[in-house]
């Protein structure tokens, strides 16, 4: 049996490590009018992948590479099977939420900023209680970092089921109420209309004094302004931030100067960490596409992640 021609676009001489991993999985790379499936390598340019589609008119599959589709759902089709990046990223951003999460309950914005030996301040982890907004990859390898602080897990998520070492799991209604005990709480979610602005002055306020807001999901979760009246006011103890609205964070914005404030620039994970975790997911789902297996990260088209 002759190996399915998959097309590695746009410019696939620019991603060899994908098409390594088409080839890995079983695939054969070509062009676009002979593949029945498609790895989209660029998703800062969601403007190219109609016309790649339309060159590629047996394309039945696309694998897109991040968890985050938000700049591509409005092309979405029920002529394709989609897949995504769903978990792929998962570890790294886990591990990147624990450091902010430390750093912030530590002190660590303000002592990285002093100009001289300063009063003592900090919180533990330990034991502590964390509130997650998400039930998918991130929280999951959150929960098991989570383990040895002993921590007492809540978990927000549209369809509450139980979860391994989450205490509670919560529907949208909750949403205050799963705040208002938390010592942090963490955005993983993916960003739809029912998600952006999830996380406004109301929710602020629902938030304990001396609580963290951990921002990994997307800036759009986070109503910018309310948060940089929440942090002047010091009605929550502080916000670490990888994503931020609008993004890049502009030079002279309010966050930059604020002490209780930790920005790091969408680097949860980065492309040196990413590239080898996606090409492993693109070899895995080729293997599956040529058993005719269910496919990792699918895309649910009418929820649009």
């Amino acid at each position: 049996m002759e190996p399915p021609c998959i097309a590695v676009e746009p410019d696939c001489w620019r991603r060899p490590a994908l098409a390594d991993a088409v080839i890995a999985g079983g695939g054969r790379v070509t062009a676009p009018s002979e593949a029945t499936a498609l790895v989209w390598a660029e998703p800062a340019a969601p403007e190219l992948l109609p016309g790649v589609l339309e060159d590629g008119a047996g394309i039945e599959w696309v694998q897109l590479p991040y968890a985050g589709i938000e700049n591509l759902t409005h092309l979405l089709d029920r002529d394709h099977r989609w897949t995504c990046g769903k978990g792929v990223y998962a570890q790294p951003v886990a591990e990147h939420v624990l450091m902010l999460a430390l750093a912030g309950l530590r002190g660590m914005g303000s002592f990285a900023r002093a100009q001289n030996w300063s009063p003592p301040k900090g919180r533990n982890l330990l034991g502590g209680r964390v509130t997650m907004l998400g039930g998918g990859g991130i929280t999951e390898s959150l929960v098991r970092l989570l383990e040895p602080w002993d921590c007492r897990i809540t978990v927000l998520r549209r369809h509450p089921l139980l979860m391994d070492g989450v205490e509670r799991v919560v529907g949208p209604e909750a949403l205050h109420d799963a705040l208002s005990d938390a010592d942090v709480v963490v955005v993983a979610l993916a960003l739809t209309p029912e998600t952006t602005g999830i996380i406004d002055a109301a929710a602020l306020n629902a938030m304990a004094v001396h609580a963290w807001l951990i921002n990994v999901g997307r800036g759009g979760h986070v109503v910018t302004d309310d948060l940089v009246e929440a942090l002047s006011a010091g009605s929550i103890g502080g916000a670490a931030l990888d994503v931020t609205d609008p993004e890049p964070l502009p030079e002279g914005h309010p966050l930059w100067s604020l002490d209780n404030c930790l920005i790091t620039p969408h680097v949860g994970n980065t492309p040196e960490m990413g590239l080898k975790l996606l090409a492993n997911r693109v070899t895995e789902n080729v293997r599956r596409y040529i058993a005719g297996q269910e496919l990792l990260g699918p895309i649910d088209v009418d929820l649009g992640y």
